[in-house]
């Protein structure tokens, strides 16, 4: 199967007043689906984080914003990367995510992750956990939201959230439930989520990186008895792309002052149209054609 690839919008610093921000992330959106991309993501943050930008810099919430999306849609996969878990209660995303499956016809791909941004956490007043309580949330957490998607209702009682004849109708438009995706690649905890419960893992790192947690992952299938080609395997990095080779000189020397083109190995996929395409094929347990990568 040849590589899918999507974009993930981590910016909104764009010209013009805030009355542009959204058009600006719709043309994207319809450029996207235009060209043929798999799928639309959006980060879940309320403020921008540091590896993208400034604190102040605009951001998007990406419940609003993806409901937007798609209305003016009618193909691309649309979805969170990833969704913060600690920020809203499962049940109402299980609700949430149907309507959005609804309004979409289908097209809702949800990521979800437990949650790291912890000034995020203190500003908005969310609770910052350990990560290994924010994990074992997490796992309860993709179980109701399963639940209420694929029988319309939940009843649970688990350490950290309970649910008593949670009602989720109407239900998703994909049967028996749109995919979820659960992004980090925690060797311990996240992939052993991944292989429990989720059709799609999300990770990032240079391609030895990948390799390793892939192989974590294959593990954890055995362990649990599924076939680990059933879960989409998906990364996410940078993309840089431009028509000659001046021309990515000055791309990569606006986006990484000071930073020497061999540190970008593996952490950033640079070069002509040819050079990338070239760049991307190879299996994917090299990291190479996984899907799904940010384009800069």
């Amino acid at each position: 199967m040849p590589p899918r690839f999507g974009i993930q919008q981590p910016s909104f610093s764009f010209p013009g007043g805030p009355e542009l921000t959204y058009q600006t992330v719709e043309r994207i959106c319809l450029e996207a689906e235009g060209l043929g991309f798999d799928s639309f993501w959006l980060m879940d943050h309320f403020i921008q984080i540091p590896q993208v930008g400034a604190e102040k810099d605009r951001i998007l919430e990406p419940w609003v914003t993806l409901s937007a999306l798609a209305a003016r849609t009618q193909r691309i996969r649309l979805g969170p990367l990833c969704l913060g878990n600690t920020y809203r209660n499962p049940a109402l995303v299980a609700k949430m995510g149907a309507t959005l499956d609804v309004v979409s016809n289908g097209r809702l791909f949800l990521g979800l992750g437990g949650g790291w941004h912890q000034r995020e956490h203190e500003a908005y007043g969310f609770p910052f956990y350990t990560r290994g309580e924010r994990l074992r949330r997490l796992e309860e957490a993709v179980q109701i939201i399963k639940a209420m998607w694929v029988q319309g209702s939940a009843t649970f009682q688990g350490r950290y959230y309970q649910a008593r004849d949670a009602l989720c109708y109407p239900l998703p438009v994909q049967r028996p439930h749109p995919p979820i995706l659960v992004g980090g690649g925690g060797e311990e905890l996240t992939l052993r989520i991944v292989a429990r419960h989720a059709q799609a893992c999300n990770l990032f790192g240079e391609p030895e990186t990948v390799r390793h947690k892939l192989d974590v992952l294959t593990r954890h299938c055995r362990d649990v008895g599924r076939d680990p080609a059933s879960i989409l395997k998906t990364r996410l990095g940078v993309m840089v792309i431009a028509a000659t080779e001046k021309e990515l000189k000055q791309k990569l020397d606006t986006y990484y002052p000071g930073i020497p083109p061999a540190s970008f190995q593996g952490r950033v996929t640079a070069g002509t149209p040819g050079q990338v395409a070239e760049g991307m094929q190879g299996p994917p347990e090299c990291g190479a054609g996984l899907p799904y990568l940010q384009l800069s």
